[in-house]
């Protein structure tokens, strides 16, 4: 009887995420428009990816994000939480303000710093460049337009790391922290031998989280550049869309989301991997 309750569950998922998947796998295998009947040109697709060297810059991007979101927004995020933990006073506050990116959506964000930070008409960019500095948009130079997309999600991203990380350190032991705060420790020891060390699980996982999570970016390059200028910006997902919407691949398009997928599903098999080696402690 109590199977039943868990079959809404099951149908659910089945639906939405099992389904779905399916015949995302499958499409990649075949040739189709959208519009006419598919084709069954087995790896052909696949093939057409290895030799596209606008599907290597997207790859490649892709890489490039997720060594940013592994290092800055993780390592900002834990010393911000590290001091809002030993600072005490205000930390409800900050973490308002530093949470409240998150809750803006991402067309609106990325409208903001595309008018008011980088444009060199109306934004700060362009009031320096009255001033005199020599600086330019950097979403119109190929060799900056990715930093300048990523600029923006880092700092939409690492506020929502900092409560994450502050809500994990506050299930430390206290008395850990207040035997290292006797002994002398600087901030910098107790964050390395005693915060860091109690908050493992959830650094590890943020981490995952963070490379599936950058496989998938998509909007705040979609609405700044569309993967310009001259696909220095291309990642896998604006790939998959141009190619599904706008050259009616769709076939090209579910191998590039098959590709996305196969990173995700790395992460996640090395998350529960190491998940497991806890437990076996």
């Amino acid at each position: 009887m109590h199977r039943l309750f868990v079959l809404p569950t099951i149908l659910i998922n089945a639906v939405i995420i099992v389904i779905p998947a399916l015949f995302t796998v499958a499409l990649a295998f075949f040739r189709w428009d959208g519009i006419s009947a598919p084709v069954f040109v087995g790896m052909a697709n696949f093939h057409a990816l290895w030799g596209d060297r606008v599907f290597w810059t997207a790859l490649g991007n892709n890489i490039i994000w997720t060594a940013l979101f592994l290092t800055v927004p993780i390592g900002i995020g834990l010393v911000v939480a590290t001091m809002l933990l030993v600072a005490r006073r205000g930390a409800m506050f900050f973490q308002v303000i530093y949470f409240l990116p998150m809750v803006i959506a991402t067309v609106v964000l990325a409208r903001v710093w595309q008018g008011m930070i980088y444009s060199p008409i109306s934004g700060v960019n362009g009031m320096l460049q009255r001033m005199g500095f020599p600086t330019l948009d950097p979403l119109t130079q190929p060799s900056t337009a990715l930093y300048g997309i990523a600029t923006v999600d880092l700092w939409h991203w690492w506020g929502f790391l900092c409560v994450i990380f502050f809500a994990a350190l506050r299930q430390v032991p206290q008395e850990q922290i207040e035997s290292a705060r006797i002994e002398g420790a600087s901030f910098w020891q107790m964050m390395r031998y005693v915060l860091l060390p109690g908050i493992r699980p959830t650094i590890t996982l943020m981490m995952i989280m963070t490379v599936i999570w950058s496989f998938l970016v998509f909007d705040f390059v979609y609405i700044l550049t569309q993967g310009g200028p001259a696909f220095s910006s291309e990642v896998l997902s604006t790939l998959a869309y141009r190619s599904a919407f706008y050259d009616l691949a769709v076939g090209k398009a579910a191998a590039v989301a098959v590709v996305i997928s196969v990173f995700g599903l790395a992460a996640t098999a090395f998350y529960i991997r190491v998940q497991g080696r806890e437990f076996e402690q």
